[in-house]
């Protein structure tokens, strides 16, 4: 039988300061909440918003897939691997933390509030060498249907059991998204909009998590409707 959790948007830890404003769907920095430590593989879903010329100093990670996606304006990435790079509205970012490495993250604009949703997922293998790579968030695709932009058989990957989607939807339009792995479970976050996931309703940045199911029945119940999901295993080694 299917299993689910509701995470409403106004019941995630929130950390405001003058050059960071944090939504955290899961326990992070500040916000502790043993109850809300992850959703198998993913562990981190923040809501992240970067007023002109701030962002994240140089800091250090490793052994953590960091995936950053635009959602306003851009993001200047640098880091001690000698990558440096903008991402912007319609780019994906990927560092794969790996055996470690210092980075950091700022607006690349100094007047204009940069957007975007930073998302952590446990790495399959140890002590790699680092990496990073920019990737395309598929906003132009077909409409009322997902997309996959991260998996083992996509141009972006995390992790050879994990896959992330995006579609877009008109309102009414309905769509059956399947697991792609069995064991996986389904981790649901509405970007725009709103939806029905096998029936619960779900508002802007709402996040559901379904595991113990073949798929998903998604209705989106707005115009613009944003969705993005991520496709993880449940059961694994950290």
């Amino acid at each position: 039988m299917s299993q689910y959790i509701h995470h409403k948007a106004d019941t995630r830890g929130h950390d405001r300061h003058d050059w960071l404003d944090s939504q955290k769907t899961f326990s992070f920095g500040s916000y502790y909440n043993p109850k809300r430590m992850g959703f198998g593989a993913l562990r981190v879903l923040n809501d992240d918003v970067l007023p002109g010329g701030k962002g994240f100093g140089s800091h250090p990670h490793d052994n953590m897939e960091i995936i950053s996606i635009p959602l306003k304006g851009s993001l200047k990435h640098d880091d001690s691997a000698g990558n440096s790079a903008v991402a912007g509205v319609g780019d994906i970012q990927l560092m794969h933390a790996g055996s470690g490495l210092f980075h950091s993250e700022y607006n690349n604009s100094t007047e204009e509030t940069a957007e975007f949703l930073q998302i952590w997922v446990y790495p399959e293998d140890l002590n790699t060498p680092p990496r990073y790579a920019l990737g395309t968030l598929p906003l132009a695709g077909e409409k009322n249907r997902m997309h996959a932009f991260i998996g083992p058989d996509t141009a972006a990957s995390v992790r050879s059991d994990t896959w992330f989607s995006f579609g877009s939807f008109r309102n009414g339009a309905s769509h059956r998204y399947d697991v792609r792995k069995p064991g996986n479970g389904m981790y649901a976050f509405v970007v725009k909009g709103r939806f029905s996931i096998d029936g619960k309703e779900l508002a802007a940045r709402d996040g559901l998590g379904i595991w113990e199911t073949a798929g998903i029945d998604i209705r989106a119940l707005s115009p613009d409707a944003q969705l993005l999901i991520m496709d993880v295993p449940m059961d694994f080694q950290h």
